[in-house]
């Protein structure tokens, strides 16, 4: 038998941990402290009880693995989890990452408190592990308790506080969501390598409760005092460039979790959050003076529970803003934060020096290789470009938990890169991989993510998207027929696929193909499911490459015909769980669609850019061609029409930032119809002015046209749009009409 280990960790000031090592094999153990208790604290039974559940629908928490309730194995009750192997930041300015890094760390950790308070406590199985309504009273009433058994010495504000929660209990303290009572960044697992959560640690104090508890819990350090040092922190919280403001936090949030941004009581959660604190400081401090602590920073907690106090009742008196403000609103109505600004300025620069010049040479690579087995393949430049790229962080923008970006900001940014056919790649943001990966973020599992997401977003592998088929109309989607059935530990996938983009690309190595997993007594929108197949297993047949207008679009991999004969793959491969396809379709479009109509206001632009300039330099009837009214007209009308499209693109995305893409759902069909129709008219004046050139492969315009004009069936053709826009104004407009009755 192999030799086993232990090693005692000193970073928790509660529940001793310990990390054991058995062979190859690497646990964790959580137990009580010893000596006398204060009660109801240290409840290993609980941190046990809730993490199976979580673990049990994929929330990132160590697996847990058994509970002992046998006080004399080791001298008090345990529980035994699997040890996850990742980085946690102890110091919360995180220092040693770039801005950029540290912004998408804190956005990783928000998502991950909305993905928490987003489950159903009666799915989970845990309605009795907590009582729910009345929280925040029982919340006041309980840490008085706490802090008083454990009180060494009078602290007037302590009471004050206490008494002033007690008396501004908020009227909707009857929110049952399960929260986790402590959850923080240093509570937080993150992947090795990227700004993603792998594991919350630390239940202890979890419960059924109100859910702005954790978010106010997760902000007080903007208010920390200056006075009260904070452990393992090197400067103060607010002074760290790359820290989202507490408003944009709360605005993710929000958005994550389909609620406003504007948090009524919020000064009260922040003034109870300091109480706790405060009184769980006290508690760490009485245990430190009965020996029971382990930790060897406990002695300092001693002069800390005054000034928290204090800060808690400065709190409790303000009014405070829970929305990001507008800076310089009078000029921009949709304005981006910090980030954004900073990140758009980047591309800007990067665009004019590096991607517009190389232009030239990644046409002509492709008009010399329109014959060879190197159309599929991409120009060294491309490459380069693309190194260069991540190198300055300009990489997989489009994705908030690893950008820090909003969809505001990354509208804006997607709009520079619409202006060059080949951008998009450039900066990894490109279709159909940038909704595939968007997909996996969302809903897939950690060994998904792993094996497919991870390279994704690196960059060594592509990704096609297998939904429209060619036998059925696509557009209603419960058409599809390509079967996705169970067999043992396997499913086998039989159907045919068309269009299904980026196939071509020799990095192509995984389809995410949309299915039907029959199930007669589900309704018609839950019978299909989407499945992840490697592009190498047996049965996947490439059969040929479609032209949009004569084009093969070879850049972005074209667009295939694939036959799946008998495809046998493993039934881990299935995304979230039978009959989840149409939803996690709702959730890979909504962001996907107005990407591309972010990309079709700068490709617009780019219209408009040539049209000016070839009206400017050419002679027709003895006057300047922009001197013909008809010319200047179409000029003026173009600009118009990239203005509103500009804003409802905005307007859409504001709208996903605060509501989510379920509240967008109007804005998001709206623009999806709006901006190719206008880009298409603004492409087609460009082309009239241009003449011949205009459709000759002199100019950009014929191949611009055509794969705008393709946007107005992709992802849904104009007409299910419209009839979507009719069935939500209507509801809105009964839903107006009642209130005024």
């Amino acid at each position: 038998m192999k030799s086993s280990s232990s090693l005692l960790w000193r970073s928790g000031q509660s529940n001793p941990t310990f990390y054991l090592q058995k062979g190859f094999q690497e646990y964790v153990l959580r137990k009580k402290p010893p000596g006398p208790l204060l009660p109801k604290a240290h409840q290993i039974d609980r941190e046990f009880k809730v993490q199976k559940a979580l673990f049990s629908v994929g929330f990132p928490v160590p697996k847990p693995l058994l509970y002992c309730s046998n006080a004399s194995v080791i001298g008090t009750e345990f529980y035994v989890m699997e040890h996850v192997q990742g980085r946690i930041f102890r110091d919360f300015t995180i220092p040693g990452v770039s801005p950029a890094e540290r912004s998408a760390i804190y956005v990783a950790m928000i998502e991950t408190l909305a993905q928490l308070h987003s489950l159903n406590i009666h799915s989970l199985q845990l309605e009795r592990y907590g009582i729910g309504a009345g929280y925040c009273k029982r919340q006041v009433s309980t840490w008085t308790k706490q802090y008083q058994a454990a009180a060494h010495q009078d602290i007037p504000a302590m009471n004050q506080l206490s008494d002033w929660l007690m008396k501004n209990l908020p009227d909707n303290d009857n929110e049952e969501n399960l929260i986790h009572g402590d959850f923080k960044l240093d509570n937080i697992v993150f992947h090795p390598t990227q700004s993603r959560v792998i594991a919350v640690l630390d239940w202890e104090l979890s419960t059924i409760g109100h859910p702005l508890s954790d978010l106010a819990h997760l902000s007080i350090f903007y208010f920390w005092p200056r006075t009260v040092p904070f452990i393992n922190q090197s400067s103060h919280f607010q002074e760290v460039i790359g820290i989202p403001s507490m408003e944009e936090l709360i605005s993710i949030y929000s958005r994550c979790r389909g609620i406003s941004p504007i948090l009524p009581n919020w000064n009260f959660f922040l003034a109870l959050s300091y109480f706790k604190m405060a009184g769980i400081l006290q508690g760490v401090y009485s245990r430190y003076l009965l020996g029971n602590n382990v930790s060897e920073n406990s002695f300092l907690f001693a002069n800390v529970v005054q000034p928290l106090a204090e800060t808690g009742l400065q709190l409790s008196k303000r009014t405070l803003r829970t929305v990001p403000p507008h800076a310089d609103t009078t000029q921009q109505l949709f304005a981006q934060s910090k980030r954004g600004q900073e990140v758009l300025t980047q591309v800007k620069h990067f665009m004019n020096q590096h991607i517009l010049p190389a232009e030239k040479e990644v046409i002509e690579f492709y008009v010399q290789n329109e014959n060879s087995e190197n159309k599929w393949k991409k120009p060294l430049v491309i490459d380069k470009l693309k190194e260069m790229a991540k190198a300055e962080g300009l990489w997989n923008l489009f994705l908030p938990a690893i950008s820090g970006l909003n969809q505001v900001d990354y509208a804006l940014i997607a709009e520079e890169t619409g202006k060059c056919f080949f951008a998009p790649d450039v900066f990894n943001c490109q279709a159909p991989d940038t909704g595939n990966m968007e997909l996996l973020h969302l809903y897939g599992n950690e060994k998904q993510k792993q094996q497919w997401l991870e390279p994704l977003l690196q960059g060594s592998i592509a990704s096609c998207f297998c939904m429209t088929e060619p036998d059925v109309a696509s557009s209603d989607a419960t058409n599809i027929e390509c079967s996705i059935q169970r067999d043992g530990d396997s499913y086998v996938i039989n159907g045919k696929k068309w269009w299904s983009s980026g196939a071509g690309n020799p990095k192509c190595k995984i389809a995410v193909v949309l299915g039907r997993t029959e199930n007669t007594s589900a309704s018609r929108h839950k019978q299909h499911s989407m499945i992840l197949v490697p592009m190498s297993t047996a049965g996947v047949e490439v059969i040929r490459p479609l032209s949009v207008f004569g084009y093969m679009d070879h850049l972005h991999g074209g667009h295939f015909e694939i036959h799946f004969n008998q495809v046998r793959v493993p039934a881990s491969n299935l995304i979230l769980g039978e009959g989840r396809g149409f939803e996690i379709a709702q959730g890979r479009l909504g962001p996907g669609r107005i990407h591309h109509c972010m990309r079709i206001v700068g490709l617009a632009e780019r219209a408009l850019q040539i049209m000016c300039t070839r009206a400017a330099q050419r002679v027709a009837f003895k006057k300047k061609l922009y001197s013909h009214e008809v010319v200047a007209h179409w000029i003026a009308e173009s600009r118009i029409a990239i203005e509103e499209i500009r804003l409802l693109t905005l307007r859409a995305a504001h709208k996903i930032d605060t509501l989510g893409s379920s509240g967008a759902k109007k804005e998001i069909a709206m623009i999806k119809v709006a901006a190719p129709r206008a880009a298409c008219k603004i492409i087609d004046r460009a082309i009239q002015v241009c003449g011949g050139a205009g459709v000759s492969q002199d100019y950009p315009l014929a191949n611009m046209y055509a794969l705008t004009r393709t946007l107005r069936l992709a992802d849904g053709p104009d007409e299910v749009h419209l009839s979507a826009i009719a069935a939500l104004e209507l509801r809105d407009q009964a839903r107006s009409l009642r209130a005024k009755v």
